[in-house]
């Protein structure tokens, strides 16, 4: 049994509070800080050491934090004047235009709460990690208590299979081996001993240290808790879920656009009102025009457009295997051009395999393979993963020919394991295996091909030279050499001495299949990949060299740690694998990436993961993955392919791409409109267009664009990354809507002029071309091809002519004189029907000339 001695004292920067000092303390030092002994608490100090109740179990979200998440989904500016909107409707007597309006914003509220309230699960998950039994000894007796009973001082019993429920320092190990896979992403488990490391040693990799919610692999222990609860690494990284996640590209996109709108809207109101005022118009007329014309540019229709699209998405990715937490992250996917992932589970199998066996030659053996699979097959100790690569090769045919005389158990001093066989013929040999310094201290000689060769000073620095090179190369290697026994000899640890080195086996955790495939599916649509990983600079590179992905620029967990914010923002974009990172670092990562303006996703499977999932535009998880993970993602796989996510991107991306057609057709259409009426209400002796004529033809012009949700999408738009840009919307909103108000004032002329109508008349000859015009430039903005070279989806072309058929025959209803309408001459409905056609050409060619090729609203990656 090991136990703890000596003292090195150091400050590691990055750690846990307790792990700046602690961890290096000796035994009894440690025992008076924590008021504890070998012996355990005592029953009535453990029991007031729980007096401080503990986040991680505490209250589920009180009332009034539900009623404030619930109100949050009102308080944006689109939203905002979408109710101001449905106010100005029922004071003009539009009940059914309120209710409408109302529905959608109620409808969009309830499903986005809906949403975010379930991760508040999140922390009833981490919660229900650490609902476990611990063995501890307490007064010198062993008992079991729930973890979340377990305070600071407290003497953990460890044995294989438990987890940890504690952060503890190490007092005794017997052959004690912890996964701690959840919170590094390292597949191999981490040997724990009683002894003082290096002062530079990072925080996870200090070996005297065990984490809460991490799992014993193998042997015995015995630690001192010293933190508890909140106080863990595993709370700590846990308690970055409870802040509010960092605002998405796509959200602030639609704040923006939202005051934008409000900025319009606010203008147009005190200058069409104080306009009419200066004119001597009645005040009541002049507050509900000018009112109804800002709603008018509205694009009311907006929620739900979102809300539809965004659910047949949902519904189309949960058929190719992916689960949508959070319906917005959907377009974050497809506005994505940075996908930062980690290494193990992810790009590779996240199980180690043996990768190949090898002569001291370096030549392939199957001796050393045979050799190497009676000591895993063989062995009675600890299970562990290499030796289960091991016995997963299908086994040789002369294995059957050997039993089992004896072994020497591994143990963490000699770290080798020895097996001593017989073969049918009555030979007999000791075969071990081990790390590949420790086996060479105890063989005298070497096998090269039949030849047998002393292992002397040059033959050592050229084993050492070719294991060294082989791991740089990412391989765990170990060691096989043999004893030749007489017969009756007993099997001891002295028979590890003088032994024949046979050769060497190398473990790897490869790559996913078709995983290459996948990356370059990635890139080929504008996204970047960047590998995010715990493990060592060597390994990473070999998997991205194998896999294709960059790896020119490296940075390191301890290179990070000594970087400022802005440095790290100045290299993060050109560092292709960021490697030996810690939890913390990877948001601090996904930040730096987020802070130069890149819409970043995050993919990972691990407690240490949480973080940086909850701080990425999109947090992407599988669902084998530890619940907090799982929980603090956006996207949950259901089933670890790359692949999912690439059909996800293109399904995020033909969201967007139709969610801005609705932006750009209705703030183009309804802007020209708005100015037309603005000034014909300065210049005519009569309003336009009557407030309720406005709100309807706003309703009747945004029924087709519930269509757009459907639509097709140009090939352009899935190539790339295209993220929101605000300077487009206003592009498009000014160039065609002053487009749509020439067009207008020629109406105007030739209502006035040419068909010489009276007031009605004019309204309805108005409201007919307006409505006419508004569906028109659906056809033209909804792509930048040619529009006849682009066919729109059938819904979209069923419902503009529906709407448009409704637009020509409503002042021919009884519903009519309800809305101030009049019948209207054939050759005004020709008149019309002119204007529009020279209205929709005129578009195309302007289309070509604001936006004349596809371009994506960030730098490409590269």
């Amino acid at each position: 049994m090991a136990n703890r001695h000596g003292h090195e004292g150091f400050s590691a920067s990055g750690a846990a509070p307790w792990l700046d000092e602690d961890w290096s303390l000796p035994d009894h030092l440690l025992f008076n800080k924590m008021g504890s002994s070998l012996q355990g608490l005592s029953v009535s100090e453990a029991r007031r050491s729980q007096v401080r109740p503990s986040k991680m179990s505490g209250p589920r979200a009180t009332l009034a934090a539900v009623a404030g998440l619930l109100l949050a989904q009102f308080a944006t500016p689109l939203v905002l004047i979408l109710i101001f909107g449905a106010a100005v409707a029922a004071v003009v007597g539009e009940w059914s235009e309120a209710a409408v309006i109302m529905a959608i914003v109620l409808a969009s509220g309830l499903l986005g709460f809906a949403q975010e309230y379930r991760a508040s699960r999140a922390m009833e998950a981490l919660r229900g990690r650490l609902a476990i039994t611990a063995r501890v000894r307490r007064e010198g007796a062993e008992l079991g208590v729930p973890a979340s009973e377990v305070v600071p001082g407290d003497v953990l019993l460890l044995a294989a299979g438990a987890l940890i429920p504690a952060d503890g320092v190490v007092m005794e190990a017997i052959d004690l081996s912890v996964s701690e896979s959840v919170l590094t992403g390292e597949s191999f488990p981490v040997n724990k001993q009683p002894v003082p490391v290096a002062q530079t040693t990072a925080p996870m990799a200090r070996t005297n240290i065990v984490f809460a919610g991490t799992s014993v692999r193998s042997g015995t222990g015995t630690v001192l808790a010293m933190k508890t609860g909140d106080d863990t690494e595993v709370a700590r990284i846990g308690a970055t879920l409870r802040r509010a996640a960092p605002e998405t590209d796509f959200a602030r996109g639609i704040r923006d656009f939202g005051y934008l709108m409000m900025r319009i809207m606010v203008a147009v109101v005190v200058i069409i009102f104080v306009a009419n005022l200066l004119l001597d118009r009645p005040l009541v007329d002049s507050l509900l025009f000018s009112i109804a014309l800002a709603v008018g540019l509205t694009p009311e229709l907006l929620p739900a457009i979102i809300s539809v699209t965004l659910s047949r998405g949902a519904m189309r990715m949960s058929r190719a295997g992916v689960l949508v937490r959070r319906l917005g992250s959907i377009e974050s996917l497809g506005t994505m051009d940075v996908l930062c992932t980690d290494k193990t589970g992810t790009l590779t199998e996240g199980v180690v395999k043996l990768d190949g066996w090898y002569g001291t030659d370096g030549q392939a053996s199957e001796r050393v393979l045979l050799l190497g699979q009676l000591n895993a097959r063989l062995q009675s100790g600890m299970d562990n993963p290499m030796d289960s690569a091991i016995a997963a090769i299908d086994a040789p045919a002369q294995l059957s020919r050997f039993h089992k005389l004896g072994e020497v158990p591994y143990d963490f001093v000699r770290k080798r394991l020895s097996v001593a066989v017989e073969d049918g013929a009555g030979g007999r040999q000791l075969i071990c295996k081990g790390a590949v310094a420790n086996v060479m201290a105890v063989c005298s000689s070497m096998r090269i091909g039949s030849r047998i060769r002393r292992l002397g000073a040059t033959e050592r620095t050229a084993v050492e030279e070719r294991c060294r090179i082989w791991s740089q190369d990412g391989f765990r290697v170990l060691a096989v050499a043999t004893n030749k026994l007489a017969a009756g000899t007993p099997v001891s640890r002295d028979l590890e001495a003088g032994l024949c080195l046979e050769g060497y086996l190398l473990f790897f955790d490869p790559p996913k299949a078709g995983i290459e495939a996948d990356l370059a599916a990635l890139v080929a649509r504008g996204i970047r990949v960047k590998m995010i990983s715990g493990d060592n600079r060597h390994v990473a590179e070999r998997l991205a060299r194998r896999i294709g992905l960059p790896s020119r620029h490296i940075v390191t967990g301890a290179e990070l740690a000594h970087l400022t914010r802005s440095a790290l923002q100045a290299r993060v974009d050109r560092t292709d694998l960021f490697v030996e990172i810690d939890p913390n670092q990877k948001e601090r990562i996904i930040a730096a990436l987020r802070a130069r303006q890149h819409v970043v996703g995050y993919l990972g499977d691990g407690i240490n993961d949480a973080p940086a999932l909850h701080a990425a535009d999109v947090g992407i998880s599988v669902d084998t993955a530890v619940d907090v993970a799982r929980e603090a993602a956006d996207i949950v796989l259901l089933r670890r392919d790359l692949g999912v996510v690439v059909r996800g991107v293109e399904d995020g991306r033909i969201i967007f791409a139709n969610t801005m057609k609705y932006i750009l057709v209705t703030t183009s259409a309804n802007l020209g409109n708005m100015i037309s009426m603005a000034a014909a209400s300065l210049f005519l002796p009569f309003l336009p267009m009557l407030a309720k004529q406005i709100l309807l033809n706003n309703f009747l012009s945004d029924l087709p664009c519930l269509a757009i949700a459907s639509d097709a999408v140009d090939p352009a738009d899935l190539k790339a990354p295209h993220g929101w840009d605000i300077r487009q919307v206003q592009r498009s909103m000014f160039g065609f809507g002053l487009v749509s108000s020439l067009f207008d004032f020629v109406t105007f002329a030739f209502l006035l002029y040419v068909a010489r109508g009276e007031v009605t008349a004019f309204q309805t000859g108005w409201f007919v071309e307006s409505l006419l015009t508004e569906l028109a430039i659906i056809f033209v903005i909804r792509t930048r091809r040619p529009l006849w070279s682009s066919p729109p989806g059938q819904l979209l072309v069923l419902l503009a002519l529906a709407v448009a058929s409704v637009a020509i025959a409503l002042p021919y209803l009884p519903l009519a004189d309800a809305f101030g309408f009049a019948p209207m001459r054939a050759d005004v409905l020709l008149g019309l029907a002119a204007i529009t056609g020279t209205y929709l050409l005129t578009s195309e060619f302007l289309k070509q000339r604001l936006h004349p090729a596809r371009r994506s609203a960030r730098r490409p990656p590269g």
